[in-house]
């Protein structure tokens, strides 16, 4: 009997039809097909690959259309001029055709133990491709020269099914790579899909490698879940299987509190805003304003207000500092110019709603462009406390008449004493 976890065993793929998935050549980027023709013309095997096939077959428009080719990168690079190559983990290029970018993959072999994965540039064929890769949902090919889908894993019935399922052993394959535990929340919050009770019960006995992973590359699913329009059910469910005490354990501690469930709110409120086309999205500073917001108000309010305290502006913004790495700990590094743009955005808020109600004085806009974004998080803040909402339209036409003019600049560190200088004589 074949075991269903073997990976090395050869699987004849199902080939579906034009008339099987119904996706239009019409709704496929036109660079991507461009892409796939000039690798074919040149003698290789190239197929669009991942989300942007699930998302076709799903009748959602994709976000990106990631190509995986038997070309290897070099090979890549001599065909497209306006190519570059990234990474040393996975090597793969990038094809830009004006400020869009194209993800272009060599087929890759993967390996059938559990020990994680640090290296990842062994070409394979592209049914190792396809078995290395995390999901089924995410293991089609579409071929557009004859209009194709080429399932080697069961993805196509899976994905009309909504269901997630482990391509190969599923503790393995967290173990190999544990950021796949968080790839599955992400997509049970985006679509609605159920999962495999062995892919479940792996995930919450592998809970503890997430730690193992690159915190660069769990920050960017984080920060990509605050994009979705869907970051509250996916921090929910962070938090309900137990990913999220090993990842933010300050964060997870304050949801589990009272005043956490303000979280969800604010995360609630960034969705509604990020899926509605009539609004500007938000940038990454403000998504995560409102992630902390609530904690660092929290903290204010224990540490100045409870005291009848009333501390400066300055005290504020360096409160926000503390906060910031508390709540993201010593496993995140957030990158510098983001963490002062956040600190803005969170100390503003007491620019704008003084601790201490003062005598109405004239408002004066600060000249730091972030303020801007201060502002739009008060916006934010007044859907959640209605009472703000005519200090939102105070605050909007102050910014029409007066706009900021230069950005904020992140204080330098000195390392040492100061230096002695000597005067000049004259």
């Amino acid at each position: 009997m074949t075991n269903k976890h073997n990976l090395s065993n050869f699987v004849q793929p199902k080939i579906y039809s034009e008339q099987d998935h119904a996706i239009s050549i019409n709704s496929i980027d036109l660079h991507a097909l461009y892409i796939i023709e000039k690798l074919k013309e040149a003698g290789f095997k190239a197929y669009l690959v991942g989300g942007s096939v699930r998302d076709l077959l799903l009748k959602t428009k994709p976000k990106d259309f990631d190509i995986s080719t038997s070309a290897k990168p070099d090979e890549i690079k001599k065909i497209f001029r306006n190519c570059i190559l990234i990474g040393r983990r996975f090597r793969l290029a990038h094809i830009r055709f004006g400020r869009k970018v194209y993800e272009v993959a060599t087929f890759r072999a993967g390996q059938e133990n559990d020990e994680l994965i640090i290296h990842d540039n062994v070409w394979g064929t592209e049914e190792e491709d396809v078995l290395r890769r995390d999901f089924t949902i995410n293991g089609l090919y579409y071929d557009p020269t004859n209009q194709t889908i080429i399932d080697y894993v069961g993805g196509f019935d899976d994905t009309l099914k909504q269901h997630m399922r482990c391509i190969g052993h599923p503790f393995k394959r967290f173990k190999q790579d544990p950021v796949r535990m968080i790839r599955l929340l992400k997509f049970e919050a985006r679509f609605g899909f159920t999962t495999d009770q062995e892919t479940e019960i792996a995930m919450l006995e592998c809970r503890a490698e997430i730690c193992k992973s690159s915190q660069a590359r769990i920050l960017e699913e984080l920060l990509r879940m605050l994009e979705s329009g869907h970051s509250q059910t996916f921090f929910h469910l962070m938090s309900e299987k137990g990913l999220l005490q090993f990842l933010l354990p300050g964060a997870t501690s304050f949801l589990e509190k009272k005043d956490g469930n303000e979280i969800y709110s604010y995360l609630e409120e960034i969705d509604r805003i990020t899926l509605d086309p009539e609004e500007k999205p938000l940038n990454r500073a403000i998504l995560l304003s409102a992630f902390l917001f609530p904690h660092f108000e929290t903290h204010i309010d224990k540490r100045f207000v409870q005291l009848e305290k009333y501390p400066s502006l300055e005290t504020i913004y360096n409160e926000s500092l503390q906060v910031i790495s508390d709540v993201f700990g010593s496993f995140f590094t957030i990158p510098k110019r983001l963490k002062f743009h956040i600190s803005c955005i969170l100390s503003s808020q007491y620019r704008i709603t003084p601790l201490k109600k003062k005598p109405l004085a004239k408002l004066r806009v600060p000249r730091i462009i972030e303020f801007t974004d201060a502002v739009t998080f008060l916006k934010i803040r007044s859907q959640i406390e209605p009472g703000l909402q005519s200090l939102v339209e105070t605050w909007e036409e102050l910014l029409i008449k007066n706009p900021p003019t230069r950005s904020i600049q992140a204080p330098k560190k000195r390392y040492g004493p100061p230096r002695n200088r000597k005067r000049r004589s004259s």
